[in-house]
């Protein structure tokens, strides 16, 4: 049974920003990787960090969303890495223009049972992510990837 969930990104108006998309996830299967699809506009052009972060709360912002999604409480990492919070993505490469269309398969992030990120809040940072192996003292918490650009709500999709 395949899953579908969207996020529709705004730029948080404590920073000025104008960034704006849409994230789409789908995911085959329970245990199938989820296919990530980014369409975002606005944004700086170079990385930016990219996560899930735990509450689906965009009450005050992109603040309220929480902390990384971390639930099975591991150090901050690159998608790749085997010590990562579910929730890191790495970076997307804004072009000149400040756009990001890519496709991204990720093999944590998943859309069923205890773990899903639905209903989670989909988060783009400012900086680069320096994925858990820089010198700054966030580097393990956040990547020192900065302040939260644009965010929005991962809801089910048709």
């Amino acid at each position: 049974m395949t899953l579908k969930a969207v996020a529709v990104l705004r730029g948080d108006k404590k920073f000025e920003s104008d960034a704006r998309g849409i994230v789409k996830f789908t995911q085959e299967k329970e245990d199938a990787p989820t296919v990530i699809d980014v369409d975002i506009e606005g944004l700086s052009p170079g990385n930016h960090g990219f996560h899930v972060h735990e509450f689906g709360d965009n009450t005050s912002g992109c603040t309220s969303a929480g902390d990384h999604y971390n639930p099975l409480n591991k150090q901050h990492g690159a998608p790749q890495d085997e010590n990562r919070h579910l929730g890191d993505l790495g970076n997307l490469m804004a072009s000149n223009d400040g756009t990001v269309k890519t496709i991204i398969e990720d093999k944590c992030i998943t859309l069923f049972g205890p773990h899903s990120v639905v209903g989670r809040t989909i988060i783009v940072h400012a900086d680069k992510d320096d994925l858990g192996k820089g010198n700054h003292h966030l580097s393990l918490s956040t990547g020192n990837a900065g302040a939260r650009v644009a965010c929005g709500v991962i809801g089910i999709s048709k």
